[in-house]
């Protein structure tokens, strides 16, 4: 795909699954938007960080299943992604579960200066809380 610049791709492999939390500074615009955030996340880079650490905290061994298809057209990016991961730490007030889990997302970034400065996402966390068994399946 002509113009990718994988940031997405970047960010899921080695920030959240790789647990490399030193790039969110490489990867992520000063002014970062997010428009898809957890409950308490706040805002720009330190959300960024936030979000990471949750999913860190709650799924240590999170790896990335699938990134699938990634998509780019001037300063956007697109990926569907599926993530692993076992519950072992709290998650929105879930109490670790043991369970093992698949997260699917959809992400859209906006780049600036080759940084990613606006996100937007939609995540299955329906899907998600049934596999915790926070929500009837």
């Amino acid at each position: 795909m002509a113009g990718e610049t994988g940031l997405i791709k970047r960010f899921y492999l080695e920030v959240l699954a790789g647990g490399n939390f030193d790039l969110i500074d490489e990867l992520v615009a000063e002014g970062f938007v997010d428009h898809e955030s957890l409950p308490g996340q706040p805002p720009g880079k330190e959300g960024v960080r936030f979000f990471a650490d949750t999913m860190r905290a709650a799924f240590p061994d999170l790896s990335v299943k699938s990134i699938d298809p990634a998509l780019a057209e001037g300063d956007l990016e697109a990926v569907r992604t599926v993530l692993t991961g076992t519950h072992q730490g709290e998650l929105m007030g879930v109490a670790p579960t043991g369970r093992t889990v698949e997260i699917e997302s959809i992400d859209i970034i906006r780049i600036e200066d080759g940084k990613v400065a606006e996100h937007w996402g939609i995540t299955d966390s329906m899907g998600l809380m049934q596999q915790l068994g926070d929500v009837p399946g």
